[in-house]
């Protein structure tokens, strides 16, 4: 369970130091927007998730197992903390993450990281596709300006409030929504290298605070947001509350393990490296312990930041340090410009994020599986979005592992 971190400082060296500064700093300017968004569209305030990307962010490039491997609120978290967050508010929240954060820390110590590969790929990618589609629809509200009021966690009454709202939408927070994605695909085209495409979040939401005084903003919604970190706090603890979570908490532990583990194993094949297992599900169990302390949301290893570190030079969890670092140095001295971000031009970004997330490169791939693995792929994906994450992993896995066995008789 030894730190990545112990085995690469004792090598360490100025020049490592600069390249390691560079890809810290690089993966800062794409967390910043994102964090903040990833909150928004969990329910949460925009500040928890600038607090998961310091905290947890920090405690996961500390004490983890990957040389490169960056932390902080996920897009997969969205449709479980939301769901939360619906029913138990948003102390509950933090209360069934420090739940997960202890089973993570149980799970490091019983060398569970192994159960992880018993869930079938088919399991992995559907709910993986699912989460994509209800990320991208809980966007529409935002992206469109639409006056919803309130919308209920299950796909389906989300679906009938957001129709129910079409007469409010307002044409030209779509047009900044739409024109954030379009900048982020051409930049893609233009500079497929250039990984930080959050920046054209910051160049409309410029354009927006110029040209489109409708569109809402971090600040016209929430709030300015705070100069630092809060006091560390606990929040309320019952037993009846601890029963009523633990489904919840362990969702998000379970999750917080699969989506930890695949980014590290995809970090591996970028830099010829290995991780350590015990010691990434060890600092995710610390990590999500801390980060509700602070009023923080879950936390995980993220692949898309973890991907602009290497690609920015970072080779050592030094990056993933200075990373938290200079997203807490931006909340001392950015607070104010960060509150200007436009709530469309937010949403776009997360429509792209849900778009990388499914993978579209892979579909025809998808599509040529043996039909039984297809039908599984599919059905995951389906109770991802109309039922439950859990429902879903925990039936697509039972279905899986019968198949497996099948096929071996």
């Amino acid at each position: 369970m030894k730190p990545k971190l112990l085995t690469t400082l004792a090598t360490y060296d100025r020049r490592q130091f600069s390249g390691d500064a560079i890809a810290g700093a690089t993966v800062a300017l794409v967390a910043l927007p994102l964090s903040i968004a990833i909150a928004i569209a969990s329910g949460a305030p925009p500040a928890a998730g600038l607090v998961t990307a310091v905290v947890g962010g920090f405690l996961i490039s500390a004490l983890g197992g990957s040389r490169v491997q960056i932390g902080g609120p996920t897009g997969a978290f969205i449709v479980v903390v939301y769901s939360v967050i619906a029913n138990h508010g948003f102390e509950g929240m933090l209360l069934a993450t420090i739940m997960a954060g202890i089973l993570l820390v149980i799970g490091c110590l019983l060398r569970a990281g192994r159960l992880i590969r018993l869930i079938p790929e088919a399991v992995i990618e559907g709910f993986t596709v699912g989460i994509a589609v209800v990320i991208a629809t809980s966007q529409l509200k935002d992206l469109a300006g639409l006056q919803t009021g309130s919308l209920p966690a299950e796909f389906l009454p989300k679906i009938e409030g957001l129709w129910a709202a079409r007469a409010s939408l307002d044409w030209p927070s779509l047009l900044l929504g739409l024109g954030t994605i379009a900048g982020i695909v051409l930049l893609r085209k233009l500079a497929p290298k250039f990984r930080a495409r959050a920046v054209i979040v910051l160049v409309t939401s410029a354009l927006a605070a110029f040209l489109i005084p409708s569109a809402e903003t971090v600040a016209s919604r929430f709030g300015e947001l705070p100069h630092g970190l809060p006091i560390p706090s606990l929040p309320p603890i019952s037993i009846d509350l601890i029963l009523e979570l633990l489904p919840s908490a362990l969702t998000i532990a379970v999750l917080a393990g699969i989506e930890s583990l695949l980014s590290a194993l995809v970090a591996d094949r970028m830099i010829g490296g290995a991780h350590r297992t015990s010691a990434e599900l060890l600092a995710q169990g610390a990590a999500n312990i801390a980060s509700p302390l602070f009023g923080g949301l879950p936390a995980t290893g993220a692949i898309a930041r973890t991907a602009t570190n290497v690609d920015a030079g970072g080779r050592t969890p030094v990056a993933g340090i200075i990373h938290a670092l200079v997203v807490l140095l931006a909340m001392i001295a950015l607070a104010p410009l960060a509150g200007e971000l436009a709530l469309p031009a937010l949403a776009g970004l997360l429509v792209i994020t849900a778009w990388n997330m499914s993978e579209p490169e892979r579909w025809c791939e998808r599509m040529e599986l043996p039909r039984m693995q297809l039908a599984l792929l599919v059905l995951t994906a389906a109770l991802t979005v109309l039922v439950d994450l859990t429902v879903a992993i925990g039936v697509g896995t039972v279905i899986g592992l019968a198949l497996k066995w099948h096929e071996r008789r």
